[in-house]
C-alpha cells in the first residue's frame, strides 16, 4: 500500500519546539502510550514503569563537533569561496562524507583550509548530486579529533536557535550520560534524559541496561519531500557487542521486555535480529528505513522524544505504535504543552500488536 507522506504532517506551534533541556534531566515530561491510554508522567517516573527483567538498551555514541567552516584553495594558493562544512560519516576508504554549503563551487582536487584548526585541511574527492562531498583529511586518528576540537563546533539542529553558534553548555546539554565513542554527528537525543540516579533507581527496579553504538549521521536533520518510497536513509554504522547481544536475548527468554532508548537503537537492533528475533552482534552499516507495515522482531517498548513533523522518525514510532495512536498522542502533547525535538520532552511507547 503506498504511503502519503500527508499521513505524517501535523501543526506545531514554534513555541512549543524546546531551545533547552529540562532541569535537571529527567524531570522532563514523559507521555506513557499504551493501546488505550495517555498517561502523563515525567521521566523519572520509568522505574515504575518497566519491570524487574525488562533490559534497556541505549547508544553509547559521543557527539563530535562536526560543524566545521572553510576556504576553498586552489592553484597559487589563492583563498576562495567560504564554505560550510557539516561531517556526516566516515567512509571505508578512510574519507569522511560531509555535507556542504555552496557545495556546487566545489569540485573535485580542491583544497579546504578549516579555520581555527592550524594547518587543518582537506582535499575535496568527489561531490554528489544532493549536496555532499567526499573529504580527505590531512590529519588521521588522534590528530584529526584533536584537529576538529579546535577547529570545529556542535552541529546543532537548526531548530535550537544559536544565531551566533553554540553555547557553552550545549558542550555537556547535547551529550548523553551513555556517551563513550566518538563518533556522532548529532545526539541519540533520548538518551538525553537519563542521570546518574536515574540509572541507579532502574538498577533497584532490577532492570538490566546494556549499550550499544549507532553514529548518528547528519541525514537524520533530513524531512522527506516527496514520494515517501523514494527517499533514501542515509547509511549510519552501528556495532552490537557479544555480551550485549546476549544479555537481551537472555532478558527476552525469561519473559522481560527489550526496551530501546531512542529510535537509533531500534534501528541498529532491527538490523540486528534474525525473523525469531534473536538480536546477533553486528557492526556494520545499516540505513533501515522502517514504516508503517514493519514487523517488529527485537523491540517490545520504545523511549523517543517528539518528533519533527514528515520525518522518517515520526514515521518510525508511527509503524512501532500506530499512526492512529500517534497522530492522537501528539495532538495530546501538542494541546498539554510537552516540549518539542532533541531538547524536549520525552514518550514511552509500547509495540502495537
Amino acid at each position: 500500500m503506498a504511503l502519503d507522506v500527508a499521513a505524517f504532517d501535523f501543526d506545531l506551534p514554534p513555541d512549543r519546539i524546546a531551545q533547552h533541556p529540562a532541569r535537571p534531566r529527567d524531570s522532563a515530561r514523559l507521555l506513557h502510550v499504551t493501546a488505550d491510554t495517555l498517561a502523563d508522567r515525567v521521566v523519572r517516573d520509568l522505574p515504575d514503569v518497566l519491570r524487574p527483567g525488562d533490559v534497556l538498551v541505549a547508544n553509547d555514541t559521543r557527539v563530535i563537533p562536526a560543524q566545521l567552516t572553510a576556504r576553498r584553495e586552489r592553484g597559487g594558493g589563492t583563498a576562495g569561496a567560504r564554505i560550510g562544512i557539516t561531517l556526516d560519516r566516515p567512509r571505508p576508504d578512510g574519507a569522511w562524507h560531509a555535507l556542504a554549503r555552496n557545495a556546487r563551487r566545489l569540485r573535485p582536487g580542491d583544497m579546504l583550509m578549516f579555520e581555527g584548526g592550524g594547518n587543518f585541511s582537506a582535499t575535496v574527492r568527489e561531490r554528489d548530486s544532493d549536496g555532499g562531498v567526499a573529504l580527505a583529511f590531512n590529519r588521521t586518528g588522534h590528530a584529526f579529533a584533536e584537529a576538529l576540537r579546535a577547529a570545529g563546533a556542535l552541529a546543532l539542529p537548526p531548530y535550537i536557535a544559536r544565531p551566533l553558534g553554540p553555547l557553552p553548555e550545549d558542550a555537556a546539554d547535547y551529550q548523553t550520560v551513555f556517551a563513550a565513542h566518538e563518533g556522532a554527528v548529532a545526539a541519540p537525543t533520548a538518551g538525553l534524559h537519563f542521570t546518574p540516579a536515574l540509572l541507579a533507581a532502574l538498577d533497584a527496579r532490577g532492570v538490566r541496561r546494556v549499550t550499544l553504538t549507532l553514529h548518528v549521521g547528519a541525514g537524520t536533520f533530513l524531512p522527506v519531500r516527496g514520494d515517501i518510497a523514494q527517499h533514501r536513509i542515509h547509511a549510519e554504522h552501528g556495532e552490537i557487542g557479544s555480551d550485549a547481544a546476549a544479555a537481551i536475548n537472555q532478558a527476552r527468554a525469561a519473559g522481560g521486555r527489550v526496551v530501546a532508548v531512542g529510535t537509533t537503537c531500534v534501528r541498529l537492533l532491527e538490523t540486528a535480529a534474525d525473523d525469531s528475533g534473536r538480536v546477533h552482534p553486528f557492526a556494520g552499516d545499516t540505513s533501515l528505513f522502517i514504516l508503517p507495515g514493519y514487523r517488529f522482531r527485537a523491540v517490545d517498548l520504545l523511549v523517543t522524544n517528539f518528533h519533527l513533523p514528515r520525518s522518517t522518525l515520526f514515521m518510525l514510532v508511527c509503524a512501532f505504535a500506530g499512526t492512529a495512536r500517534m497522530r492522537a498522542a501528539y495532538a495530546h502533547a501538542v494541546a498539554a504543552g510537552y516540549r518539542f525535538y532533541s531538547y524536549g520532552d520525552a514518550c514511552l511507547l509500547e509495540q502495537l500488536r
